[in-house]
Formats: structure tokens, sequence, C-alpha cells
């Protein structure tokens, strides 16, 4: 039997989304982020009981909102705006919903990935899948993309809608090739890398784009500011894939040691293959064909893929996409907006979490 959070007088009205893991940010693109929360929560309000419940539990999802600071960052780096004074004006009412859609797939993606990977917490918190059932899950990230694309018809361009659609369906191709090589041992570099630019990169890419977009940006810059994005979001998906290795859980906020178990072989489990001896090079291709747990064995596999360079290998990795990414700032002119997505693009291979 499937249980439906029932909701409490005080969900009856669209409440305040909780305030993004901090990122220092300066107070135009804080007050942005607001914006954008409130964008959410307004969008995502249903005369359904039931489901406008199952939406306000989705605040304990939210993270750092990465994509939607991207968002307004790159559209202030367009224009070179001053961050430090909050001005109402020069936040376009455009890109905090451009930024809105962004977030709103994101976290689409988020409840899906929790039914794929049977996850029961996210940041601390129970799985919407865990508490409610993996059906419920579906259609709830199913009604998240539902009311994104809703969203975005309101702009006055078809661009943008026609840009997401596609972006949308690249994420979901990303997905799929990713679950048709679970379990496969022999997956290569560029197949790895072919996954996570779509499932991962796509979106981040998409974020720094119609940010840039939506405040006027010509499509060279536009352009410029999706490769931006993508680097960056190669970058934060190998660093996911190590913390997954190395991570602590108190600070990651959710199990680790899943990705080996769910048969995904990621590019430091790669780079250590290909320096084993055959019988251990089987052993861990054993281990994820049969998606076998690392339970205790997670902190010695990270020590022997330390040993072997992997972890610095994949380290490095990101970091020459975050090179290539902080390149293609070079299509702005000087700005605050600038500086912070550069420092954006440098914390993103040094977070914990």
């Amino acid at each position: 039997m499937i249980r439906i959070v029932r909701p409490c007088a005080a969900t009856a009205a669209a409440t305040p989304p909780t305030p993004p893991r901090s990122l220092d940010l300066p107070p135009l693109i804080a007050r942005g982020l607001e914006r954008v929360g409130a964008r959410v929560a307004q969008q995502l309000t249903s005369d359904v009981p039931e489901v406008h419940a199952l939406c306000r539990s989705l605040d304990k999802y939210r993270g750092k909102m990465l994509r939607p600071t991207l968002s307004l960052l790159c559209a202030h780096a367009v224009r070179r705006d001053s961050l430090e004074i909050v001005d109402e004006a020069l936040i376009v009412p455009d890109v905090v919903t451009v930024a809105s859609v962004v977030e709103m797939i994101h976290l689409a993606t988020l409840v899906h990935d929790d039914v794929l990977d049977e996850a029961e917490t996210r940041r601390g918190h129970a799985t919407i899948n865990r508490i409610e059932g993996n059906e419920i899950a579906v259609i709830l990230g199913d009604f998240l993309i539902s009311q994104s694309f809703h969203l975005c018809s309101s702009l006055d361009t078809q661009k943008t809608a026609l840009r997401v659609g596609e972006i949308t369906s690249a994420v979901c191709a990303g997905e799929l090739l990713q679950l048709a090589r679970r379990g496969d041992a022999a997956l290569d570099e560029p197949t790895y890398f072919r996954i996570i630019e779509r499932k991962t990169a796509a979106l981040i890419g998409l974020a720094c784009e119609v940010g840039a977009r939506h405040a006027g940006a010509d499509e060279a810059t536009c352009a410029a500011m999706y490769r931006f994005g993508s680097h960056l979001g190669i970058a934060f998906q190998i660093q996911d894939d190590l913390l997954d290795l190395i991570g602590d859980e108190a600070v990651v906020g959710k199990p680790l040691g899943k990705d080996i178990e769910k048969g995904k072989v990621t590019l430091p489990v790669l780079h250590h293959m290909g320096r084993l001896a055959t019988a251990e090079r089987e052993a861990i291709e054993a281990r994820i064909r049969t998606s076998t747990p690392l339970n205790g064995s997670r902190s010695m596999l990270a020590a022997r893929l330390d040993a072997s360079g992997s972890i610095e290998y994949a380290r490095k990795v990101a970091r020459e996409h975050i090179e290539r990414a902080l390149s293609e700032l070079g299509r702005l002119g000087e700005s605050p907006a600038r500086e912070r997505l550069a420092a954006v693009g440098e914390s993103v291979i040094d977070r914990q979490f």
C-alpha cells in the first residue's frame, strides 16, 4: 500500500524554500537566489493538497543551488553589474525564470536518481522513495519536469524552450546510456565521458548559457558560457565520483561506495584497473559485474586507488576541465561576476559535499 504524506495547515500555501548551503555569495546573487527559490515554490504550488505537501518536502533536496547561481552570475557577468548592492532592477525576471526551470529539472533528476540507486538518504534526510515509495517518487519527478516546461513556456521566445527540451533529452540519454552499461567492466574512458557529458555537464552548461542569453549576450558568448558550464560539470562529476570512494558520509550527506555496488564504473576505477595484474583486475571486474556492495572495503579500495595514482589521475583530469572552463571566461569583460564565476570553478574540485 502506498502512503502519501498528508498536508497540515501550514503547507496550505507556498512556504519559503530552505536556504542553500553557503557559497559565500554577494548580496545581489543571494537576493536573486531568494527570488528563484520563491519562483520554484510558486510553480510547485498545487490545488491538490497531497501533491502540494510532496512538493514542499523537496526543500530538503536543495543544496548549494549551483545551477541557478551560475545562471545569475553569467547574466550579471554579461551586464558587468556590481554585486554588492541589492538593486532589484538589476535582477532580470527572465533570468530568474530560466534559473528556476533549470533548478526544477535538476530536482527531478535527483528524485529519479534516488529511485534508480535505491537511495535512502540525501543531504542527511530520508529520500522521497524511501518515505513514499518508488511509484510516487517517479511521478513526482515527472511532475517537476512538467512544471519546468510549463514555466519555460511563459517566456516570450520559443528558442529557450527548444534548447531546454534538447538538453533535457540529452540528460535522459546520458542516464539511459549509463543504465545500459551498468555492470560493464569493459567500459572505456570515451564512453565514461559520453555519459557524464550528457547526464551532468549538459544541464550545468545550459544553466550558464540561458543566464547569459536572457541578459542580452550574443550567440558566441552564449556558446562560450555553455562550454564553460559543460567543462565545469565534467569536473563536478569527477569530484562526485571521487567522493563516492574517499568522501566522509557525514559531510557528503548520503551513503557512499554506491557506484560499484550499482555496477557503475567511474574514472578513478577505470584508471586503476588499467594498472593491475590480471588476477587483481578480474577480482574488481567481478565485483562490478555482480554489483557487490563495498561495505567495509571502501577504505581499502580507496587506499589501493591512491597507491596506483588513480585518485591523483582523476583529480588531474578534473583540474584540466576546470582550466578549459576558465579559458571560456575570456569572452566576458572584467567584472565582479566574472571573478565569482572563476571562484565557483575553483571550488568545484575542492568541495567535500
